[in-house]
């Protein structure tokens, strides 16, 4: 893991396939989510990005969630598998747009791209109104561009 750029240091070496048939087993559970998310283990909060119900996560929620992101992976999997599920999910996106933290700035572009693949009805505007200093704090930082686009 720890070659990829993952954070190993509470990290049990449980497989993503593993994660994702016990996703399937244990179905929706916004409570057990929040319990999962708190033992501050990988495997655990990338499950719990799998099992919370967008339906019942708050702004609130998805901020503490970004506060303990510590590698390319759980932010990923935090975008794709849940945030981008909420209703709020753009006013998010464009609201992270404006950090300096690199998982959070990540999580701004990753967000933006789970937005963007599956709603072909959505408006350009919908995907432009993130600040424009997010694309020039992003032309400045090579190092920061490079893990957005590669993951590492």
């Amino acid at each position: 893991m720890s070659r990829f750029g993952i954070q190993t240091s509470n990290a049990l070496g449980i497989s993503v396939p593993r994660l994702r048939s016990l996703a399937k087993k244990t179905g929706k559970n916004h409570g057990l989510a929040l319990k999962l998310w708190k033992t501050g283990i990988h495997e655990a909060r990338r499950l719990a990005s799998m099992i919370d119900d967008p339906s019942q996560v708050t702004k609130a929620q998805t901020e503490e969630w970004a506060s303990g992101f510590d590698s390319w992976d759980l932010v990923d999997n935090c975008c794709g598998n849940l945030f981008d599920k909420t209703p709020f999910a753009v006013a998010k996106a464009n609201e992270w747009s404006g950090r300096t933290g690199e998982y959070v700035k990540r999580a701004w572009f990753v967000l933006m791209a789970e937005l963007a693949v599956p709603n072909k009805s959505a408006s350009d505007e919908t995907f432009l109104e993130s600040p424009q200093r997010s694309l020039e704090s992003l032309q400045t930082n090579a190092t920061l561009s490079r893990k957005l686009s590669t993951g590492r």
